[in-house]
């Protein structure tokens, strides 16, 4: 008994070093979203960060990086973010009623909770996964406008009755309807580049041959640059079908459509299977729980491509990967993107409702900037390819000011 009565002595001087190692003097509280204004400031970071690091990687996989060792890369800092924004919005600071720091959550009894969470980062990661695969397809573009508009029309209406109606449906629903609008556009646009990419190729455009037939660097929108993008790249395209790139990329919008709302079930318990008088999960160690189940699935998959690849990739292995430094750091920094995009889009949905958080699925808007400033899409295309193109990215900016414009207010108890 009195050894019991010691460990407990222990365990209670232990958890209180901890918090006054990680809390700061003044009554300072821990930092949480509560305003409108606030949310949507979160939202439009994260779009940027969230349409910024699929081009990041695109770029390692049109050098001609292994799709294998990026994500490996990619992996590790997307977790890294986890944890910084852990330790410090979820652990700075003291903790608000029913909303307790990040370790004391984690010794407490949620984990009905805690497997929401980690669920959404199964899915997630999975679809991630995949996207990198329909970007050599289908184009960067067009595999954001596909996946990002199935998230949204599933995902949002699945969050908007999770949330008891927080959000105006008379502007968020119109909103979901640009979305699906924009994937029409969407499959349009690639129909029509596809079509350009054709006719170069057939007509093997002269505009980079010299008097002595030999080839300068080929300039973007033209055939020999598409075969040279071809030569260099690790997944080849040339051959195959685009109904592949289309099938892998809805596969990832359905992989999606799914994490927000097993997130938002993690954080608000709203099927009621946490016990009476556990707090929710707060943001940030949902996130954490989230991150850890991503990286975990995302490690396992990768390594066991690297032995059995897909798509007549090459073989590779651990060690190759290992010493494998080529564009290394810019995957270390699409993982610190994709994970503080994913922590601000979080931040911001429990504080005006993940249906309008759904709205930083707007990222084609970003992407689609990166797709023709970096890697030339849409370069020396048809007149009809660009009013398409136009017309999309109009109606993906109508979509992201509804779903923007029906944030509500949630209210904790």
């Amino acid at each position: 008994m009195e050894i019991e009565q010691h460990q407990s002595a222990n365990s209670v001087i232990r958890d209180t070093a901890i918090q006054e190692i990680f809390s700061l003097p003044g009554g300072l509280k821990m930092y949480v979203i509560e305003s409108k204004g606030g949310a949507i400031a979160c939202m439009l970071l994260s779009l940027f960060f969230l349409g910024t690091w699929p081009a990041v990687m695109t770029s390692l996989e049109r050098r001609g990086r292994l799709p294998q060792h990026t994500y490996l890369d990619y992996s590790i800092t997307n977790l890294l973010a986890a944890v910084l924004i852990a330790f410090t919005f979820g652990q700075i600071g003291d903790p608000k009623p029913g909303q307790p720091n990040f370790l004391t959550q984690l010794a407490q009894d949620n984990w009905p909770s805690v497997l929401f969470a980690m669920a959404g980062g199964v899915v997630l990661s999975i679809g991630n996964l995949a996207t990198q695969y329909a970007w050599a397809f289908v184009g960067l573009s067009v595999t954001e406008v596909i996946t990002a508009s199935i998230t949204v029309v599933i995902g949002t209406t699945l969050n908007y009755f999770l949330d008891d109606r927080i959000n105006k449906a008379e502007i968020l629903f119109p909103g979901v309807a640009c979305f699906l609008i924009a994937v029409c556009l969407g499959a349009a646009v690639h129909r029509s580049n596809t079509a350009d990419n054709k006719e170069k190729l057939d007509v093997r455009s002269k505009d980079s041959e010299v008097a002595n037939g030999g080839i300068e660097e080929a300039e973007f929108g033209t055939a020999d640059f598409l075969i040279e993008l071809e030569n260099k790249r690790a997944i080849k395209v040339f051959g195959k079908s685009v109904w592949m790139g289309l099938a892998i990329s809805s596969f990832a919008g359905c992989c999606f459509s799914l994490f927000s709302p097993a997130f938002n079930l993690a954080t608000n318990d709203q099927w009621h299977l946490l016990k009476k008088g556990v707090d929710h999960l707060v943001v940030y160690t949902a996130f954490f729980y989230f991150s850890c189940s991503c990286f975990v699935i995302a490690i396992v998959l990768n390594i066991v491509f690297l032995y059995r690849p897909v798509l007549d990739l090459p073989k590779s292995s651990f060690k190759a990967y290992l010493s494998d430094w080529n564009g290394r750091w810019l995957a270390f920094l699409s993982g610190i993107l994709c994970g503080f995009g994913n922590g601000l889009q979080f931040m911001g949905g429990e504080a005006a409702g993940y249906a309008a958080a759904d709205a930083v699925q707007a990222l084609p808007l970003v992407s689609t900037f990166w797709g023709i400033l970096i890697f030339g899409e849409y370069r020396k295309s048809s007149r009809r390819t660009y009013t398409l193109l136009v017309s999309m990215l109009g109606m993906f900016i109508v979509a992201v000011a509804l779903l923007m414009a029906s944030s509500g207010h949630r209210k904790n108890s």
